[in-house]
């Protein structure tokens, strides 16, 4: 998928997860929309840093944009 975002299909049955992790970017996405903060989930999830965590979620809005700019649904 990207540089911090991969879909294996032997890692959680392909759920895009956090590259070197088993941390899917769905959960992260979740986290922040419960108000968590960058801080409070890398204090949640300390093997990933901040500067992953915040990428991650970059890549992850490109991809999103890319994918609702293909369907034109925007």
């Amino acid at each position: 998928m990207g540089k911090y975002i991969i879909s294996d299909p032997d890692i959680l049955g392909g759920t895009p997860v956090i590259k070197g992790t088993r941390v899917p970017i769905g959960r992260i996405l979740f986290l922040l929309k419960d108000g968590y903060t960058l801080e409070a989930i890398h204090e949640d999830y300390p093997h990933i840093d901040i500067q992953t965590l915040s990428s991650a979620i970059d890549e992850a809005i490109e991809a999103l944009n890319t994918t609702l700019h293909a369907k034109k649904v925007l």
